[in-house]
């Protein structure tokens, strides 16, 4: 005859036999599911979940395992780039300001508001950061500076803020790894002094510590046995440019303004590499895009109205029409064709009364445009096809824009626009923004290795 003490130990014997074998079977599919080759991709960010939300993930995961919210992927430059011994990475992101969020409730009318709360966000922002192993952030719509800096301290980060000027709370922000990156000198650029409005921009030049710089893992022993390099600098700049779409003289101004600034720096320095990131609020077929990659931009030619892009290519639409080049804005522009500016606009784009010719003092080169990327995530010149997406609008406004001096070695793929429309909007329960982080590893080149790696691609 079984006693109740007998039937109660067999119950707890069967539960534990049946709760290893369940542990078991979690063990087996974690491995799986995060078996990779070293540096080949990267895994999803904010993907791995702690075991009590294991069935909340798979309940979000639709036909065939598939993840609903996406994941994103490094993708790297099909050059031989083994001789370049210093490389960083380096991450420009719009955060969505929390005042920002709860101001604009119409841009987010179909997103839970649990993936709005900034104490959720934040998780999922620094999570996701983790995954890149960052050496450089560079935030926009900073509204919780102290969140953040108490959460990245603990990874080994530093930053300084810029708040925007007038009512507005939100501001840019550049954080450091402080074993990677000494802060040689930082300024910042409240754009009201040269009558531009309340927007900032941020500049941080570095020295950089190449005991901790990422070198190129060479088994051949000789090569980790290098000669001492003199001093790198790196020059970096940070930008939230105007939101109004019908004042592109105001865009103009501010972009003007910081990359004046940066050459100035990076002439002083020895002509320093410059990174210049953040959020331009234009579009790749816009003139404020041609301008960052061009020495000159005639502003009579553009509308001013039009100058960023968001008036001529409508909410939605973009992603699909950036795929037709045809479409695209023309680099060279019949100067028959004359929009009228007043003097005032002149004025604040170009700075100086009568001057119609903005001057762009640096080479740049856009990282993304650099690294050859997916059909379904890039358009017809290699931009993303969309870095921000809300019920108004979806499209990109986020670059990152570098020297000659650096190469892109690899860059984090964006999300396609299939996985996009699927969320509806973000942020999601994955993704902490409305926007997707730009995310680029750069390498320094010097004469070593620039006379033929670089030019065997061309």
């Amino acid at each position: 005859m079984r006693t109740a003490g007998s039937e109660e130990s067999s119950r707890l014997t069967h539960k534990r036999k049946r709760d290893c074998s369940l542990v078991s079977k979690r063990s087996n599919s974690d491995h799986r599911k995060w078996k990779r080759e070293p540096d080949s991709r990267l895994p999803a960010a904010g993907s791995r979940e702690d075991p009590p939300r294991r069935a909340k993930r798979r309940r979000t995961r639709g036909e065939g395992g598939r993840d609903v919210y996406g994941s994103r992927q490094w993708v790297f430059s099909p050059r031989d780039l083994s001789s370049f011994r210093d490389s960083f990475v380096i991450v420009s992101y719009n955060i969505l300001g929390v005042e920002n969020a709860s101001e604009h409730v119409d841009l987010y009318d179909k997103i839970n508001p649990q993936h709005l709360s900034w104490d959720t966000r934040k998780r999922q922002i620094h999570k996701e950061l983790s995954c890149y192993n960052p050496s450089i952030l560079c935030f926009q719509e900073v509204d919780r500076f102290n969140d953040l800096a108490n959460l990245l301290q603990k990874d080994g980060f530093v930053g300084v803020y810029k708040g925007r000027t007038g009512q507005a709370s939100d501001g840019c922000a550049i954080f450091w790894k402080e074993e990677e990156f000494t802060l040689l000198h930082h300024e910042d650029i409240e754009f009201r002094k040269f009558g531009l409005r309340d927007n900032v921009a941020q500049l941080c030049l570095f020295k950089v510590s190449h005991n901790h710089s990422n070198m190129s893992k060479n088994k051949d022993a000789s090569c980790q046995i290098a000669a001492p390099r003199p001093c790198q600098t790196l020059l970096i700049g940070n930008i939230h440019v105007l939101f109004n779409p019908k004042r592109g003289d105001i865009k103009l101004g501010q972009v003007r303004v910081l990359l004046q600034r940066a050459n100035t720096l990076s002439q002083e320095y020895g002509n320093t590499p410059v990174v210049i990131s953040g959020d331009l609020n234009s579009m790749p077929q816009s003139a404020i895009y041609q301008f960052f990659t061009s020495s000159e931009l005639d502003i009579l030619a553009y509308d001013r109205k039009k100058i960023s892009g968001q008036i001529e290519f409508p909410v939605r639409q973009m992603p699909f029409i950036a795929r037709n080049d045809a479409l695209r804005t023309p680099k060279c522009i019949s100067y028959r064709m004359k929009y009228k500016w007043s003097e005032e606009e002149i004025h604040l784009a170009a700075g100086s009364r009568g001057c119609t010719r903005l001057q762009n003092p640096l080479k740049l080169c856009s990282a993304y445009q650099g690294i050859p990327g997916h059909d379904n995530t890039r358009d017809g010149n290699g931009e993303p096809l969309a870095t921000s997406y809300h019920s108004k609008f979806m499209g990109t406004v986020d670059y990152i824009w570098h020297s000659s001096a650096l190469v892109p070695v690899g860059v984090v793929e964006t999300l396609p626009i299939n996985v996009l429309k699927r969320l509806g909007g973000l942020p999601s329960e994955k993704w902490g923004s409305d926007h997707l982080a730009l995310v680029c590893k750069f390498a320094f080149v010097d004469d070593a290795n620039c006379s033929n790696t670089l030019h065997d691609s061309e």
